[in-house]
């Protein structure tokens, strides 16, 4: 589905210990970056906006 060219370390995680990778595109994977071979959450696109949003908005 994703390469793994595709994913970038996302903006929120705070150090090396506890990162998550991301890749966007019609639909966005986050990945556990320790742990990469466990495979990928994969959800709609409008769906991890809204979860951005609620916790932008909570932060």
């Amino acid at each position: 589905m994703y390469s793994s060219r595709e994913f970038h370390k996302s903006s929120y995680s705070p150090n090396e210990s506890a990162c998550v990778e991301v890749a966007e595109g019609a639909t966005t994977a986050v990945r556990d970056t320790q742990n990469r071979d466990a495979g990928a959450l994969v959800f709609p696109s409008d769906e991890w906006r809204a979860l951005l949003g609620v916790t932008r908005s909570e932060a």
